[in-house]
């Protein structure tokens, strides 16, 4: 059983670094802007990356579409699929994404952050956890976070393929994220879905309440292996 970790926008894998070795020597967590144009092509990629036993991939808002690709490609090998701040649902935004795309190439993650994804957390949240992740979108090369916005803009709907998918569907929304409603009622239209609200917390659950999305996690892992 391998886990694999796919990150949110404007994240990379080192959002994952307090849960990297969560199964010791079976956690894979790329960054997933290099792996592609697409979300399909992200998905191949994630799976030429992992092992080829069983697998549980979790993925937080753009990592969590990615997953869906994974398990709609192998549905074989993947066990259970786990969104944070997620949904399968799309409707096309082009302005917004043109909009997000010329304020990255105007004023970079300095005027995008505070706009798009600082936003996101929910208002308790310590602010040196937003800080953190603040320097690690800075970090990132503005034109992979244009390809990532691309992508995610670019995804299919994935809708029909969650309500027909008989793998295990965990869906994990903070109650102050934009849309727990439709987190939940897509966890409720899965053949073996479930849905865990986190009280307090905002978009990016594994870095706002490590304990309770661990917790989580581990109750999915115990209960594929």
């Amino acid at each position: 059983m391998q886990l694999v970790l796919l990150h949110a926008l404007p994240l990379d894998a080192s959002m994952w670094a307090r849960q990297a070795d969560f199964l010791p020597g079976a956690t894979l967590a790329p960054t997933l802007y290099g792996l592609g144009e697409s979300m399909e092509a992200w998905a191949r990629a994630v799976l030429d990356l992992a092992d080829d036993g069983p697998l549980i991939v979790v993925g937080c808002s753009i990592g969590g579409s990615c997953a869906l690709e994974v398990a709609a490609l192998a549905p074989d090998r993947v066990r259970a699929v786990v969104l944070v701040g997620a949904k399968a649902s799309h409707r096309p935004e082009p302005a917004f994404r043109d909009e997000a795309i010329s304020v990255l190439r105007r004023g970079g993650m300095a005027a995008a952050w505070p706009t798009y994804w600082e936003p996101l957390f929910g208002p308790s949240t310590p602010p040196a956890v937003v800080e953190r992740a603040r320097a690690t979108a800075d970090r990132q090369p503005v034109d992979d976070v244009i390809r990532g916005v691309r992508v995610f803009h670019g995804r299919r709907d994935m809708t029909d393929f969650a309500s027909r998918w008989t793998g295990r569907l965990v869906v994990v929304s903070g109650a102050r994220d934009t849309a727990p409603r439709p987190a939940a009622a897509l966890a409720a239209s899965a053949p073996n879905g479930a849905f865990h609200g986190v009280p307090d917390c905002g978009h990016y659950v594994p870095l706002e309440r490590p304990d309770e999305f661990e917790q989580i996690l581990g109750r999915v892992i115990r209960d594929e292996r």
